[in-house]
C-alpha cells in the first residue's frame, strides 16, 4: 500500500509555467492525509516559497527543498546539505564569464543574489516569491551554502555543458528546468532526502510513490517502488520511472478510488 506520494513541482504540479498550484490539489492531498498517506512536496525551490505554494495546508506536509539540500517536518531538519565553500565561490568566479547567466546562492534562511538584470530579479521576487536579496558579492555571504544555481535562458546547453565538464567530479550538476542548471554537494539529491524522509516515517521505498519531469528527479524516481515520469518532462527521464502520466492530480484520484471501503 502507498503511504507516501512526493511530488517535484515546476513542471509537474506547475505546469507550463505556472506559479499557482491548482486549489483542487489541496483537498486530495488531506483526503489521502485522512487515509493514512502523506504527502511531501520535493522541489529545486526554496523552502520559502514551497510554503507560500502549500499556504492552505502548509503545516500538513512534508518538505524536501533546494534538490534535497534540505528536507523539514515543520520545524526538525532532517537533512542538510553543503556545499564547500571554496568550490561555491569558484562557481560564482565561473557564473561571470557569461554576460547573460544569473547566479543564485541559496542558504537556509534565504537566497542571495548579485544579478543586475530586472528580468531576473522579477522572475524570482513576483513570479517564484523567493525570500531573496540582491547583494554586490556572494562571497560575502557567510552562511552555508545549500545550493547554487545559474539562469541563463540564451544558451542553456552549452552552459550546462561546459558546467558538467568543470564541475561534475566535485559537485552534483543537472538541469533543473529550462533555463536552469543547479549546483548541490555530491551524494546529495532529492532521492537521498527522501530516503532519509521514509527512514524518519518509518517507511519503505515500495511503499512510496513519487512525480518527476527533470533530471534532478532521477534518483527520486528510481527510489520509489511507484514513479511517474510526466510525458511532457525531459527527453530520456521516462527511463527512470515505473509509469508516464500527464497529470498528478488524476493519478491521486485514481489512487484514492482504488482505496478499500472499508478505508473510505
Amino acid at each position: 500500500m502507498i503511504k507516501l506520494i512526493v511530488s517535484d513541482l515546476d513542471g509537474t504540479l506547475l505546469k507550463d509555467g505556472a506559479q499557482q498550484l491548482d486549489p483542487s490539489l489541496f483537498p486530495l492531498i488531506m483526503e489521502l492525509k485522512e487515509r493514512g498517506i502523506q504527502f511531501a512536496a520535493a522541489s529545486g525551490r526554496q523552502l520559502h516559497s514551497l510554503h507560500q505554494l502549500f499556504a492552505p495546508i502548509r503545516d500538513d506536509i512534508y518538505y524536501i527543498a533546494e534538490n534535497g539540500s534540505l528536507c523539514i517536518q515543520n520545524a526538525t531538519v532532517l537533512v542538510k546539505g553543503e556545499i564547500p565553500r571554496d568550490l561555491g565561490l569558484e562557481l560564482f568566479r565561473f557564473s561571470r564569464n557569461y554576460p547573460h547567466c544569473s547566479c543564485l546562492l541559496s542558504c537556509e534562511s534565504c537566497a542571495y543574489t548579485d544579478s543586475k538584470s530586472d528580468g531576473f530579479l522579477h522572475l524570482m521576487q513576483q513570479e517564484i516569491r523567493s525570500n531573496i536579496y540582491a547583494v554586490e558579492d556572494l562571497s560575502q555571504v557567510e552562511e552555508t551554502f545549500l545550493k547554487i544555481s545559474f539562469c541563463d535562458f540564451t544558451d542553456t546547453e552549452a552552459l550546462f555543458q561546459q558546467s558538467y565538464r568543470s564541475f561534475s567530479s566535485r559537485l552534483r550538476v543537472v538541469t533543473a528546468g529550462p533555463g536552469w542548471i543547479d549546483f548541490a554537494a555530491i551524494g546529495v539529491n532529492k532521492g537521498t532526502a527522501l530516503a532519509r524522509l521514509t527512514d524518519y516515517l518509518r517507511i519503505r521505498p515500495k511503499e512510496c510513490m513519487a512525480f518527476g519531469d527533470e533530471y534532478n528527479d532521477k534518483e527520486l524516481l528510481q527510489f520509489a517502488g511507484t514513479s511517474y515520469a510526466m510525458a511532457s518532462g525531459a527527453e530520456g527521464i521516462r527511463k527512470y520511472a515505473t509509469h508516464i502520466t500527464d497529470s498528478v492530480e488524476n493519478v491521486l484520484r485514481d489512487l484514492l478510488d482504488s482505496l478499500p471501503a472499508r478505508n473510505r
